[in-house]
Formats: structure tokens, sequence, C-alpha cells
């Protein structure tokens, strides 16, 4: 089976290594990062980068370069990068185009002669698992003593075990899954909040990716308002772990929980969204749960560790629908568009289950009132 799952060819598009790359450089606090190719290269993830305050720049290939290189241009970037933005941390990411035509982009660096550190990301989209261009960035910036050894092995087993994950229950799991959009989201409000009146118990969890969170725990919030003590809450949120901007992530997301009077239990950072099905699973066995409500990261629970349990789980991956389901998750729900919404905020955004929920609930307690 796991041989199977290793060599199986996934048809669908999935996720690009540069981008992993660009997104793991400003997790790290680079100020400005340096594309080295077509201007047009990851565009829309360029863009989204900007919300969170990092001035990303191209090298702007074009044939000539494809054929006689980019070398100069690079160079001459970046000197005019320190000129226009005086940044404390840069970085080049390689691009299939750069990484093709051989461009040497160390020697760039040494050539531009910054007093500053440049981290030299030597990527491209042509490996099999996205993680791949987080794992050469973190080496990138080990090397330069951004991070310390052990940190870095740290991270690297995390992506091991998140390619793992979508590899048996995720979004590389078949070699086609059509996107779906997931049940309606009042007809699974309007379950849940039957089962709530009924006096059953749940678990509310929050196992969700780096800045997803700030939407993820919006419906984390939103169970937790409407089911009182009925819901034990857990969520990934220890914020001593992870790269810098994923701890002010977690400290935010904590913050903003705490003031809406949600109580919950830590189970990990937000980085260890596929490790912590163990602590998650053995709370449902000792609970006594009638029912589970999963947002984020639910596939990276296993089948067995809800077992029992009626579970609601919210991604935002169109993709996961049919894994979730063959899971054994009897209602999934798809936030459409979550990720560029969790751009450039340092506070819980609303979602549509979320609100979906309170609205419902409030209609019910006006009916009864």
């Amino acid at each position: 089976m796991a041989s199977e799952m290793q060599n199986l060819n996934v048809l669908h598009p999935r996720p690009s290594s540069i981008v992993a790359a660009l997104y793991t450089l400003r997790d790290l606090g680079a100020d400005v990062v340096i594309l080295h190719g077509p201007s047009g290269c990851c565009f829309k993830h360029a863009r989204l980068l900007e919300e969170d305050g990092v001035r990303v720049l191209t090298t702007a290939l074009d044939e000539a370069g494809f054929v006689f290189g980019g070398h100069k241009p690079l160079t001459a970037l970046l000197k005019k990068a320190v000129e226009l933005f005086n940044p404390q941390l840069m970085a080049i990411s390689g691009t299939c185009s750069s990484m093709i035509i051989g461009d040497d982009l160390h020697q760039a660096v040494l050539e531009a002669d910054l007093d500053i550190p440049v981290l030299e990301v030597e990527v491209h989209a042509g490996y099999r698992d996205n993680t791949k261009g987080v794992i050469i960035t973190l080496e990138a910036a080990r090397d330069k003593g951004i991070i310390d050894e052990a940190e870095f092995v740290r991270q690297k087993t995390l992506l091991e075990k998140a390619t793992e994950v979508e590899r048996l229950r995720g979004a590389a799991s078949a070699e086609y899954l059509a996107p779906e959009r997931g049940d309606l989201k009042y007809q699974a409000a309007e379950r849940l909040l039957e089962l709530i009146r009924q006096g059953k118990r749940g678990l509310n969890i929050l196992n969700a990716k780096k800045e997803t969170a700030y939407m993820f725990a919006d419906i984390t919030a939103a169970v937790a308002e409407v089911a009182g003590e009925q819901v034990d809450t857990l969520a990934n949120l220890n914020d001593q772990l992870g790269l810098p901007k994923v701890r002010r992530d977690a400290v935010n997301v904590a913050s903003d929980l705490e003031k809406r009077g949600v109580q919950f239990s830590i189970i990990g950072g937000l980085d260890e969204y596929p490790v912590t099905g163990d602590v998650i699973a053995q709370r449902a066995q000792e609970g006594g749960y009638d029912f589970a409500v999963v947002s984020g990261v639910p596939h990276a629970l296993t089948a067995s560790a809800l077992q029992g349990l009626e579970i609601f789980s919210i991604t935002n991956g169109p993709r996961q629908v049919k894994p979730l389901r063959d899971l054994g998750h009897q209602h999934v729900m798809v936030e459409i568009d979550l990720h560029p919404k969790t751009m450039g905020v340092t506070s819980i955004v609303e979602s549509e289950f979320g609100a979906t929920l309170r609205a419902m609930n409030k209609a019910q307690a006006k009916q009864d009132g």
C-alpha cells in the first residue's frame, strides 16, 4: 500500500515548491524577496505576500534571458532593492527558468557585495511535493544562522509528516480529485444546533495551518458561543513553537479567542497540525463525546481518531471533500477563498460557517422566546 501511494501519478494540479519557499521566507522574516524568473511567475502568491508586508520583486527574465542568462539583471536588482527598501533580510528564490539556464545565485550575491544577509534558495517547481521548497529554504536559513540545527530538524520532521498526511488522506491520495464545495453550510449548522439542543457533548477542535487559523478560529469561537459548556475546545496555538511569523499568529489568534471568552486546551503549534492526531484521539476516547467539529486540516486525523462521533469538518481545500467523506466524516464544508482573506491580517476574520451558525442560533432563540 505504501509503495502504491509513493508511485501514485496525481493528475490534478498540486501546490508549487516555489510558492512554498516564498511563504517560508515570509515566515522567517525576509523583508524583500527577489524572484529570479519571468515577471508572471507566481504572480498571484507574490501579490498576496505583499499583503503581509513582504516586498516581492522580479528580474523579469524574457526570451533573451532564457538564452544568455540573467546574472547581470539579478546583481543589479539586489543593489536596487537595498536602495529602495533598506531591508534587514533579503532573499532570492530560483524559478524553473533560472534553474534550467543554470544561473548562479550565490555569485550574484557576492558581486552585489551587500552588508545584509541574503538567503539563496535554489528551488524550482519540478518537485513531487511542495514541502521540498520549504526544506530547501530552511536549509538556507540554517546555513546563514537564521535558525539553528534543532529547529531545522524539527521543521523537517513536521514537513515529512505533512507530506505523508497528504499522500494518505489528502489531495495527493488519488489520481484525480474533482473540486467540490461540500455540504450546504446552513444544513450542517442546523444539524449541529440540533445536537446541541439535545444536550449532546462535543469536541471543538482548531487544527489549522499557520495564518489560515485567523478564519478557522472564527468557527471555533462560534461553536463555543452556541454550545457553551457542552463542548471542550482544543487548539494548536502554542506560541512558543515555530518560525517568527507563525508564533506571532498564534499569539494573535489565542488573544482574540480569549477576548471572546473561549477557553481552550493547547494541542501543539500552528506548524504542528500534521502531528496533533494522537492528542486529539486521546481526548476523544476520554471524554464521552457525541460529536466533533474540526476546523483547519481535518484530514490530519486518522479515521480512528474520532471513531464513533458525528463529525463536522471544515476545510479550505475543494479537493479535500471526497477524502474527508472517505474517512467517514458525515458533514464536510469548504471555506472558499479562505487563504487570500487571511493574508495581512492580525485578528480573527469572519467565516461563512461561523456566521451561518450564529445567525441560525439567534433565529432559533428568537423563535423559542
